[in-house]
């Protein structure tokens, strides 16, 4: 009987080359779940576990659109769990919201959340032992504070004290085409950031799992884990792809996904970056910038944004929503945002006991950013901090690199 597509309700389309076309490009760009010719010989006589989200959707030539979960279980492969990452399958959850396990409604697999009070990221020996391999199939945005590639590591840390597999079907990186920022130090390790690279690291999910297996960097059952990478076929670390699914409540379209590496550091301030209105990662603003500027937004509750930051407070700041993608991919990690931001609300009367919070440099990966800012630096001369990490990483990764740079 043929099934009715269980995502068809909470999928958004976010870019203009829906189909996987790219900018610049005549060939379509053919995702890892396309490949069924690589990955089903790995799946045969195995029950499967899936981990994945409302990003793992399937789009033809013709722009029709099926789920991974629906291409897999059409395809006879004997799906026994799904896990799901931060947000939650459907990705409607608030970031670092607590999820509980449910029942996809369809087809009565058990969906075993990752974000429930049992512990981030950390699979129970309950959940284990519903399958034999765990097929990956989720859009990342290619940022260490970008949660989905920390759930895929934890779970081949715990598929290799297991026995299990992994199959990852690879896809795109909408921010691949460059790495900047810090490396982490590992002492400011964190829910927002596991491994030693930057804040733009410009790999694919395969890619890092490749790395992260390769560096030694999981503990010693991820690293001896059989992991297999279903790659994409015409992309490159060139290619600026449109992701045709929002991966994230609060990234609703590529202008947020494009700007998220310069404004994602506001969640470590006072300051609000537009959760809880219709521009999140696209403005930033707080009441004390009203002296400066005269554009407001208010943040409310609503899906996505429950309680966000400076709720009913009017912000004054910067809408960002109509920059060019060509000066925000030119710009990089634009900190300028952020010491603007700090000037203006650290004048003047009556000033904050703090900007930053501890988040800040868990985010940034490092302290010395928070402190250059304080001390008055600008953005050229904190970025030049970080240039030899970006050059030492870029020779570091080369050895896992599936695709062209």
């Amino acid at each position: 009987m043929k099934r009715t597509l269980s995502f068809l309700l909470i999928i958004a389309c976010i870019g203009v080359c829906a189909l996987g076309y790219t900018r610049g490009r005549s060939e379509r760009i053919i995702l890892g779940d396309e490949r069924s010719d690589l990955y089903l010989p790995l799946l045969s006589g195995q029950r499967v576990a899936l981990l994945s989200n409302q990003t793992g959707i399937i789009i033809a030539p013709d722009g029709s659109r099926q789920h991974v979960l629906d291409r897999l279980l059409s395809q006879g492969v004997n799906v026994t769990a799904i896990f799901s990452p931060e947000h939650g399958f459907r990705g409607t959850a608030d970031a670092g919201e607590l999820v509980c396990s449910d029942v996809d409604e369809l087809t009565g697999i058990p969906i075993l959340s990752l974000y429930s009070s049992h512990g981030a990221n950390r699979p129970s020996e309950e959940s284990m032992a519903q399958f034999d391999v765990l097929v990956v199939d989720i859009q990342d945005v290619g940022l260490r504070y970008y949660t989905y590639y920390i759930t895929m590591c934890r779970l081949i840390e715990a598929c290799g004290a297991y026995g299990k597999q992994v199959v990852i079907l690879d896809r795109p990186n909408p921010n691949g085409h460059y790495v900047d920022g810090p490396t982490l130090d590992m002492s400011l390790r964190s829910g927002v950031g596991l491994l030693p690279i930057p804040v733009v690291h410009g790999l694919t999910l395969g890619e890092l799992a490749l790395m992260a297996q390769g560096e030694q960097w999981l503990d010693s059952a991820g690293n001896a884990c059989r992991v297999n990478v279903v790659p994409c076929k015409h992309y490159t670390h060139h290619t600026h792809y449109d992701l045709p699914v929002a991966p994230s409540p609060n990234l609703p379209n590529m202008q947020a996904v494009y700007l998220y590496p310069s404004l994602c550091p506001f969640e470590g301030t006072i300051v609000s970056l537009g959760r809880g209105t219709d521009k999140p990662f696209q403005q930033y603003g707080h009441p004390r910038m009203s002296g400066k500027y005269t554009y407001c937004f208010t943040p409310t509750s609503m899906p996505g944004a429950k309680r966000p930051p400076r709720e009913g407070e009017v912000c004054y700041g910067v809408d960002l929503s109509s920059l060019p993608y060509e000066q925000i991919w030119d710009e990089q990690i634009n900190l300028s945002y952020v010491i603007d931001a700090y000037q203006c609300v650290m004048s003047g009367d009556s000033v904050p006991e703090r900007f930053f919070t501890a988040f800040f440099d868990k985010l940034m990966g490092q302290t010395y950013v928070r402190e250059m800012i304080a001390d008055g630096a600008d953005n050229q001369t904190i970025r030049a901090r970080w240039q030899s990490d970006v050059q030492a990483f870029m020779e570091q990764r080369k050895p896992y690199l599936l695709y062209k740079e």
